[in-house]
Order: C-alpha cells, then structure tokens, then sequence
C-alpha cells in the first residue's frame, strides 16, 4: 500500500494543530492560576527576533491551511491576523482544522509531480508537490509548532512531549 500525500499531510495538520489547541488551553490557566494577564502570554518570545506566541500559532495555521490548499489546487482562505486572546487563537485552530476537513484529499494526492508557485517572502518559489510538502511546508509547520510550544513551556506551563504530541494515531499493545 503507498503512502499517499494526503496521508502525510492532512492527518498531521489535524492533529498538530488539535495538539497546540490543548497546550493553549493549559496556557490559559497558568495564566489564570498565576495573575498572569492573557496578552502576555501572547507577547511572549524566546528570542527578540523570534515572532511572540500569538504570531506562531498563526504561522502555524497558515502553514497547514495554505499548503494544503496549494497542493489541493484550490485559493486557500485568507484569514486576518487579529487574534488578541486564547480564545481567538484556538477559533482560528478549530477554522483551519475544518477548513482542511473541505479538502479534496484525490487532488492533494494528484499533486505530488505537479509544480507548485508558492509566495516567497516578496518573490516566489516553485517546487514540485512532493518537495513542497516535504522540503518547505512540513518543517515550517513543525517549526512554528514547536516554536509555539516552546514559548509556552518556557512561560512555566507544565507540559510535556505528550502535549505536543497531541492525539497521534497509536495502538496499545
């Protein structure tokens, strides 16, 4: 049986972002617990060259939805990035998750040898579907994933490599 490109990207969007959906869920009530005002959380950051966490999860999601879309073929949507609160962070996660549930999973399977054009900072880039999704959308996702988990465990959130695992498709044995 082949892997297919739907299999190693829908499946992984899904659960990433579902995952960071729970880590800012553990946020908020560290927040909570400890007085700590919600924006700040937001605002928070590794480094002083590094986006803070809100604009992360935006990535992130951005990531998902874009590459998806590109490799299905189809406009991705544009979503403005105005979150402000928790709460709109993890709206934009559930509307990027649904928005990947519409996607046509033939098509982003079809792309694999198709030439995808993709924004590049003020340029564009074109790789082919499978590089694209393997060499330029996976690790950016996972890079903004991590980064957004990181921010959170160094703000003192108590999590652990579970949390950034999220619900990964295991069978006990």
């Amino acid at each position: 049986m082949s892997f297919t490109m739907s299999q190693a990207s829908l499946p992984v969007f899904e659960i990433g972002l579902n995952a960071i959906s729970a880590v800012l869920d553990k946020a908020a009530a560290h927040a909570a617990a400890k007085k700590i005002e919600p924006a700040v959380l937001l605002g928070w950051r590794l480094a002083p060259d590094m986006y803070a966490l809100g604009k992360q999860v935006q990535v992130a999601c951005d990531q998902a939805k874009n590459g998806a879309a590109r490799l299905a073929g189809v406009e991705p949507p544009k979503f403005e990035d105005t979150e402000t609160t928790i709460d709109q962070l993890k709206a934009r996660l559930a509307k990027t998750v649904a928005f990947l549930k519409t996607l046509d999973a033939k098509a982003i399977d079809a792309s694999a040898d198709r030439e995808i054009t993709f924004p590049l900072g003020p340029a564009k880039g074109q790789m082919m579907g499978a590089d694209y999704l393997n060499h330029f959308v996976l690790p950016n996702f996972y890079f903004h994933l991590t980064a957004s988990y990181a921010i959170v465990r160094n703000i003192g959130v108590e999590v652990g490599k579970r949390d950034f695992l999220g619900a990964i498709p295991i069978k006990r044995i």
